[in-house]
């Protein structure tokens, strides 16, 4: 199970029962009505568009013959890197920009990754020195090397 475990972890456990199935040679609907199982729920798993319960993991291992709690696991370690991308700051501290900064938008509408290279350049040429500072600290250096550069 470690290696399992330490090979796939962060990765949607669907997604490795895809692969198992595919290696075994087994096809996902027959496979899904053998351990009681709704073949759409079993392909909505391996799409990752759906979460493995505990219970449904306990099946599909035992089916397999995985070790107890593998899939379970994934499952756990996914839902972590899951959450953490989603508590990861998306944006800069906006209280130490100035909105007049941005005096062409909406502050709060910009994709900051995708509009990088425009936001970069803007706070390199018009901002103040804490404005600066947030940017460098937002952004990593490589990239604000790399757009200051082409300028």
């Amino acid at each position: 199970m470690n290696t399992l475990i330490e090979k796939y972890k962060g990765i949607h456990p669907g997604i490795i029962l895809e692969r198992l199935l595919k290696k075994k040679a087994i096809s996902q609907r027959p496979f899904a009505l053998s351990i009681g199982e709704h073949p759409q729920t079993l392909n909505a798993i391996t799409k990752g568009k759906r979460k493995l319960n505990i219970a449904l993991a306990l099946k599909i291992e035992e089916k397999l013959s995985l070790e107890e709690g593998s899939l379970a696991l994934l499952q756990t370690y996914f839902d972590i890197n899951d959450e953490k991308s989603k508590t990861k700051q998306n944006t800069p501290d906006l209280t130490l920009l100035r909105k007049s900064l941005f005096w062409d938008t909406d502050i709060s509408k910009i994709d900051w990754q995708k509009q990088s290279i425009a936001v970069i350049k803007r706070v390199f040429e018009r901002g103040n020195a804490i404005e600066i500072e947030e940017i460098k600290r937002f952004y990593k250096s490589d990239q604000i090397k790399k757009v200051l550069d082409q300028t």
